[in-house]
């Protein structure tokens, strides 16, 4: 007798499912002006061009004195003309004279080098004695070396960072247009959990938990530059699924929620969106993770994250941060790697692409935390980035691996 059983479609790869999650992920409509010192890790909405040329005229990039090349040797003492502090301009420098100048300031007319102040000695009838033979350009920062006029200086869907700003306000920009915010509205499930403050560890019931991932999302969430608003604990009851979904797609332009996406009897996400919108439960190759769904609600995109703390965390960062990254515009939305040396054995590959929790050590090789299941948060903690492991890979002592900073997924 033949038994029927049950099919089981393949584990989805990462790489395909984040083709088809950004597939979806077009970019937000609107943009606001705001003030360049307030636009620290926000999406410029157009390119920026410069109005003018930075240095605007050719400037000394020393404490010194500008001279002409062709009236000195070295040992030469020269009287000094004038003085040119930054901020004002010299006159056309005499022959036979030096000009005492200030880093920054304007090179005067006929002078085509600067002598630091060290390379001088001040005589006692005041003349300055130069006491090497410069070369024409010495310490010369020329007109429009850093930007010239017309040029591109930053680029729309660039994410601005400090030294951005600097450069904005380099070619006088004091507002920039920027992408809107993205709306997120966040909202855990589960009967199980607790609020932080609500109950003392002592009084715990069983089978509580403390919600974690409500704090780590959220934080996540406004790194990446959102809105967010936090709905709370929802209770695992289908209506109070959909009322928090119906809610929530008024709104914001991303419904997301951690827990709930299996396919339990106490899992009431999936009929929950699938009664509002359209799901699409996907059970992903990677660990940890393989829970995520990806849908509709109404307007409103939907993303649910699996339950266990570090699940939530690496899905969050392999899929919802560059889907958040292409709402706001950015071009480049994967991380960049590193390869580093491991300082250790693994000898478990698994089926799935595995993240491994891992740090660098003092000797610049990764160290991997010891025990690397989903629901061991501390790990996250540990470690300053992820090992990117193929499925199936192990790893010797010595081995080249692909790292993951989290300088690139949490800035």
């Amino acid at each position: 007798m033949t038994i029927d059983r049950p099919f089981h479609k393949p584990l989805k790869s990462l790489d395909d499912a984040l083709t088809e999650l950004l597939g979806h992920a077009a970019p937000l409509e609107g943009q606001e002006l705001v003030s360049t010192f307030e636009a620290d890790g926000r999406v410029l909405a157009q390119d920026l061009i410069s109005g003018l040329q930075v240095p605007p005229a050719d400037n000394s990039s020393m404490d010194g004195y500008a001279v002409r090349c062709a009236d000195l040797a070295a040992n030469v003492s020269l009287q000094v003309s004038q003085r040119i502090p930054a901020g004002s301009s010299g006159s056309p420098l005499a022959p036979m004279t030096v000009a005492r100048i200030f880093t920054g300031a304007p090179i005067p007319a006929g002078a085509d080098a600067v002598v630091m102040q060290e390379d001088c000695a001040v005589q006692p009838d005041d003349s300055v004695l130069i006491q090497i033979t410069p070369q024409p350009g010495q310490w010369i920062r020329r007109a429009g070396e850093d930007v010239t006029r017309g040029a591109v200086v930053l680029l729309k869907g660039e994410r601005l960072s400090p030294a951005s700003l600097g450069l904005a306000a380099s070619i006088g920009i004091s507002q920039l247009p920027v992408v809107r915010r993205p709306k997120v509205a966040l909202f855990s499930t589960g009967d199980e959990l607790v609020m932080p403050g609500t109950v003392s560890p002592q009084d715990m019931p069983p089978g509580a938990i403390y919600n974690s991932n409500r704090f780590f999302l959220r934080a996540l969430l406004q790194r990446l530059g959102c809105e967010v608003s936090d709905l709370g604990i929802v209770p695992d009851q289908l209506d109070a699924t959909k009322n928090a979904l119906r809610a929530a797609a008024q709104n914001h332009d991303l419904i997301l929620t951690s827990g709930g996406v299996s396919v339990g009897e106490e899992d009431h996400i999936k009929p929950a969106v699938q009664s509002l919108g359209q799901l699409d439960l996907w059970q992903i190759a990677i660990k940890p993770g393989k829970p995520f769904a990806y849908g509709r609600v109404v307007d409103a995109h939907f993303i649910g994250l699996p339950g266990n703390p570090v699940s939530s965390f690496v899905t969050f960062l392999m899929l919802v941060r560059p889907f958040l990254l292409k709402l706001q515009g950015v071009a480049e939305v994967a991380p960049k790697s590193t390869a580093a040396c491991a300082n250790f054995t693994w000898a478990r590959g698994d089926k799935r692409r595995e993240f491994l929790r891992a740090r660098r050590n003092v000797a610049g090789g990764l160290d991997v935390f010891p025990n690397q299941s989903a629901g061991v948060l501390t790990s996250a903690v540990w470690c300053d980035g992820l090992i990117d492991n193929p499925p199936g890979q192990t790893i010797a002592h010595g081995d080249v691996v692909r790292f993951i900073p989290f300088s690139e997924l949490l800035a």
